[in-house]
């Protein structure tokens, strides 16, 4: 007889329970899927401007809930409180972007202008059927957003899998859009074991999964996937190393506040984060003191109160792996820049880390190599583009890279820049700023930061599939 199994989400910054829910069994799982794939057949025959309309009326719900969101993520996952309005604003830009390109995005593709007379030609976009969306802790409205808001827009249902440690987050995406008036088989939310997940992922009925997580949970996802009968698509975003070169003509002030931002913003829990800083040897030295000094600034704290601008990493077990792979770097030969006596609230056996600048570092650390995920940086000196591309190109991650030059004053910069550009692997190539993402362009990866797309015009193409219409019309 099998047993009900649940999950329960522990407060990082307190250790303490908060909320606890229970698993489907698999065949109620197997119900959810059936009535999700019975669902998006009536749901795509709503009108595109229909359905746009209920996702403006969608935004109108979420907007309502603005005031509870905030605290209520932070208990979760652990941002400080102060810091819940910018995923919100976010989350609504996003869902705006997505809805205003909508029918341009959706529309029929005409081929007339190369019609042979008594022909008619063009490519419809059509939905792919049940799409599974399984978000991470992060920034868990702002990464669900990315696919759900399209894939209902594009005439499919929902199964939105939130992470055990932001399951309010789903509940309240859900609840929002059935306000609006998504029909409510047509948007569910489930909270799966990773065995479930797996199950869930292989069903016949489910057509597409997004994922956004880690290495580990993707190549998961992506095994379950492929052991499916039959061939579904499967979006990848993953992890990264992300790195920045500031070249020797970088405005160092306004540089260095925006890569300490970038590195330690939400504990430097991001795919995109700051994660390694490659400095021209002629301004090395002046970039580190700087941003040292920045750094020092910050309050580690109880992220519930105001003041608090840098709460705890999201686990015990995370911070265990970041305090570890800096005690590996120091033993290494790395320097650690900032005394951790600044930061009283960074006591072992808690999920406080105090914030890290380590320098004399190399390729052979792995807080150089692997994805770290906390308020670490490392900071190398180069001597030329050339050595700083070769680095920031050694990387088993290719999500996003930067570059710092005052291209505004001088045209030699923004030449030298978009010669970078087309030697850097990555999905996205940052000038004068990181760790951001452009609902306008298109989010992806290389290498082992995944594949697939989300946002833009491209992300509807991901979540529908190209139908040609080919007649042959009679003539007299």
């Amino acid at each position: 007889m099998s047993t009900t199994q649940t999950q329960t989400t522990i407060s990082p910054h307190n250790q303490q329970p908060l909320v606890t829910r229970t698993y489907p069994s698999e065949s109620e799982l197997d119900s959810v899927i059936g009535r999700s794939a019975a669902a998006q057949k009536q749901w795509h025959h709503v009108p595109l401007k229909d359905r746009i309309a209920i996702g403006r009326r969608f935004m109108d719900e979420f907007r309502n809930m603005s005031n509870e969101i905030p605290l209520e993520l932070t208990q979760q996952m652990g941002r400080p409180v102060s810091q819940g309005a910018g995923e919100i604003r976010g989350f609504l830009d996003r869902t705006e972007y997505l809805l205003s390109i909508a029918e341009t995005a959706l529309a029929d593709v005409s081929l007339k202008d190369t019609d042979k007379p008594g022909f008619k030609r063009y490519i419809k976009r059509i939905p792919l059927g049940v799409v599974l969306v399984i978000a991470p802790w992060n920034y868990p409205y702002l990464t669900s957003v990315n696919s759900v808001v399209p894939a209902l827009i594009a005439g499919n249902s929902v199964i939105l899998k939130p992470s055990p440690q932001t399951p309010l987050t789903a509940e309240r995406v859900v609840l929002a859009l059935r306000r609006a008036g998504v029909p409510g088989d047509a948007v569910q939310v489930l909270h799966l074991s990773p065995a479930l997940t797996a199950h869930a992922v292989q069903h016949p009925l489910v057509d597409f999964v997004s994922f956004t997580g880690s290495v580990v949970g993707g190549r998961a996802i992506d095994l379950a996937a492929a052991e499916a009968k039959g061939f579904k698509g499967v979006a990848l975003e993953l992890g990264g190393k992300d790195p920045a070169y500031v070249r020797a003509d970088a405005d160092l002030d306004y540089t260095v506040a925006e890569l300490v931002d970038g590195a330690i913003f939400n504990s430097g829990q991001s795919c995109c984060a700051i994660e390694r800083i490659y400095v021209h040897e002629d301004i090395y030295d002046t970039f580190v003191a700087k941003y040292v000094e920045l750094v020092k600034k910050y309050k580690l704290g109880d992220p519930t109160l105001p003041d608090t601008n840098l709460g705890p990493v999201v686990s015990l077990a995370s911070a265990e792996k970041i305090r570890k792979q800096v005690a590996d770097a120091v033993k290494a030969g790395a320097k650690a820049l900032i005394p951790e006596e600044l930061f009283p609230a960074a006591k072992p056996d808690t999920a406080y880390v105090a914030p890290q600048v380590l320098v004399n570092v190399n390729h052979s650390m792995d807080v150089m190599m692997e994805e770290t995920f906390g308020p670490i940086v490392g900071i190398q000196k180069v001597s030329s583009d050339t050595e700083a591309v070769q680095l920031m190109n050694d990387s088993p991650y290719g999500l996003t890279a930067s570059v710092w030059t005052d291209a505004a004053k001088y045209v030699a910069s923004e030449s030298a820049f978009l010669g970078i550009v087309d030697r850097l692997q990555t999905g996205t190539v940052f000038l004068n700023r990181c760790d951001y993402l452009d609902p306008a362009l298109a989010w992806t990866g290389v290498k082992n930061s995944g594949r697939g797309i989300s946002l833009s015009k491209f992300g509807y193409d991901q979540l529908t599939r190209a139908k040609s219409v080919h007649m042959k019309i009679k003539t007299a």
